[in-house]
């Protein structure tokens, strides 16, 4: 029985998803990409961008992505919550990629409000339910006081993957 592929993969404006991004692929031994937007973000006028993308819904011109989630078991997405919303690179990303998931599992950084939404538009775009999703407020990152809930999140991955790998050599 081979061990589960898993990816995790993520967007950051600022580099707080980022580090959760680089903490959970690293406790979950999993590959790690960063999407790549081709829009200009940096900066008060990124920020203005950021939001109208938000509240339009509309998608970014990404890079193509270097690894193929169709090879993988599970695919990890992290976001930043923009205005309520999945950022508009995952956006891209997530209806990309739908129909290649296997099974996925969801994360964000958020500042605010909003995080709930974001995971249904994320549930949405990727057109299946996530096995686990963790919401991380920003200020725990920058403070560096993430590990409880990293912890329990990877856990539930984990065992889900244990169960589909055990289910999978069954078959």
């Amino acid at each position: 029985m081979s061990e589960p592929r898993v990816l995790v993969v993520f967007f950051s404006r600022t580099g707080t998803t980022r580090m959760l991004a680089s903490t959970l692929a690293r406790m979950l031994s999993a590959d790690l990409e960063e999407i790549c937007d081709c829009t200009e973000r940096r900066g008060a006028l990124g920020y203005l961008r950021c939001l109208m993308d938000s509240w339009r819904r509309r998608p970014a011109g990404i890079v193509p992505a270097a690894l193929d989630t169709a090879q993988y078991d599970l695919v990890v997405v992290g976001t930043p919550v923009w205005g309520g919303s999945v950022s508009a690179p995952i956006r891209a990303y997530l209806l990309e990629n739908r129909s290649k998931f296997r099974h996925v599992a969801f994360f964000c950084s958020f500042g605010g409000l909003g995080s709930q939404a974001a995971f249904d538009e994320m549930r949405e775009l990727a057109g299946r339910a996530p096995v686990a999703q963790c919401a991380v407020r920003a200020a725990e990152v920058q403070r560096g006081v993430v590990a409880a809930s990293l912890a329990l999140f990877v856990s539930i991955l984990k065992r889900h993957l244990t169960h589909y790998a055990a289910l999978e050599w069954t078959c």
